[in-house]
């Protein structure tokens, strides 16, 4: 059947089977290979995608549940190639290193941040504690939330 959703404010559609995951559907029919595919039981978070507004684990929905869905994968964070604050802060403060936790991280991060552009590190901890890093030690990853609050606190 075939498949229409916005990702990253682009109109994509193709043919896919119902059984088909969102993730696997993004990734390998559309060609947004951003989302990543860990565990593939929603609790590693790397598949993690913002879905209608809300972050979502594009792992444990099917493409067709997303029928006409608006979708911001990592690719779409970025506007005219620039890095958003977030992800600038992830950069600057060693936020990732091999990478594979990083979409999930930064969707679920931004999540945060727009419900609350102060949080305290326990908070910052409490909302990144359902996507897993193996490289980090997460240390990183809090202070590049930190910091990318701070610098929209500024602006």
């Amino acid at each position: 059947m075939k498949v229409t959703l916005t990702v990253n404010g682009q109109v994509c559609s193709a043919d896919c089977e119902p059984r088909r995951t969102l993730a696997d559907f993004l990734r390998h029919d559309l060609g947004f290979t951003g989302v990543h595919v860990g565990c593939e039981h929603g609790v590693c978070g790397a598949c993690t995608i913002t879905l209608d507004g809300a972050t979502a684990r594009a792992c444990c929905l099917l493409a067709v549940q997303a029928e006409g869905a608006e979708v911001t994968t990592v690719e779409g964070m970025a506007a005219g190639g620039e890095l958003t604050p977030l992800q600038q802060a992830f950069r600057d403060h060693h936020g990732l290193q091999c990478g594979f936790c990083t979409p999930g991280m930064l969707a679920t991060a931004a999540e945060l941040l727009a419900a609350n552009p102060d949080p305290s590190e326990a908070e910052i901890r409490e909302a990144l504690a359902g996507n897993l890093c193996r490289c980090t030690g997460y240390q990183f990853i809090v202070d590049a939330v930190r910091a990318a609050a701070a610098s929209a606190r500024k602006v």
